[in-house]
């Protein structure tokens, strides 16, 4: 067993792996039976909650749910661990602040996933990046684009571009860029040649920086043939996207998401499947 907490920890080649375990999922029904799948999500999650839920529900699984503030409490977090994996078979977690994540996973004995920190979001990442891969046969030679600030979406996808190899860049305001990236703050002049367009949501307290960063379907235009435009949810009309980008063909919509189901319940499989005897 192992944990999934970022993609770097894997080679290419394994999280390819998760990509073929996502494409024959019907051939696990079942795996998850008589399993227990521990999560923490807060409230506000929707996406990656309902999918996880759902994903193992169709495995034959069991979910309990929490809220990540119940492990924020005077108890060494080694401790919460060592009674909750006497009865979980794996752990997903939600929380801001990854090295919880990491000291989770050093002391147990099961999986730890990471649903979501402030430095990354790896199962999001593996759906786009497995649904890009039905869509488009170059996926990996495309030219990526991210428009925001650094944030854990932005993180991630450096995070993914370093994992899978391929060539990311970002535009935005100087004083919001990653370090390690190509970065170019004039949004027409960055958007010329790319294939496949990412955002993130603004926060408020940025909003009027990136006032010139909105993507428009103009602005689309100036993107290669064929380019897409796929907004990190929740995205917000008329802020970091404009009404009619999100309305054209650029959008690739909302069944774009519809693999984080398959693709969650492929990681779980494959977090928890003996690697010498994995068969996908």
């Amino acid at each position: 067993m192992r944990s999934f907490i970022r993609l770097t920890d894997f080679k290419k080649s394994e999280l390819l792996k998760i990509f073929g375990i996502a494409d024959s999922i019907n051939r696990y029904d079942g795996f998850l039976k008589g399993k227990t799948v521990v999560m923490f999500f807060p409230a506000s999650s929707i996406r990656t909650r309902v999918s996880f839920e759902k994903g193992i529900n169709l495995l034959g699984g069991h979910s309990i749910l929490f809220d990540p503030a119940t492990l924020d409490k005077k108890e060494d977090i080694k401790d919460v661990c060592g009674y909750l994996q006497n009865w979980a078979d794996a752990v997903i977690v939600r929380q801001k602040d990854i090295r919880i994540l990491d000291k989770m996973a050093e002391v147990m004995s099961i999986p730890v996933i990471n649903a979501m920190t402030d430095d990354n979001h790896p199962c999001e990442m593996m759906s786009d990046l497995y649904t890009l891969s039905n869509i488009r046969s170059d996926y990996l030679k495309d030219e990526y684009l991210f428009v925001g600030a650094d944030g854990n979406i932005g993180r991630a996808w450096r995070e993914a571009s370093e994992a899978f190899g391929f060539s990311l860049a970002q535009s935005c305001p100087t004083e919001y860029k990653l370090s390690g990236v190509v970065f170019n703050d004039n949004l027409k002049d960055a958007i010329v040649g790319k294939d496949t367009i990412c955002t993130d949501s603004i926060p408020s307290d940025m909003t009027e920086d990136f006032k010139d960063y909105q993507i428009t379907f103009d602005l689309m235009r100036l993107a290669n043939d064929g380019a897409i435009l796929n907004p990190c949810p929740p995205f917000y009309r008329g802020e970091e996207v404009s009404q009619d980008v999100i309305d054209s063909e650029f959008f690739v919509g909302y069944e774009f998401k519809k693999n984080l189901l398959k693709v969650q319940q492929a990681i779980l499989i494959f977090c928890m499947l003996d690697p010498g005897v994995m068969q996908y």
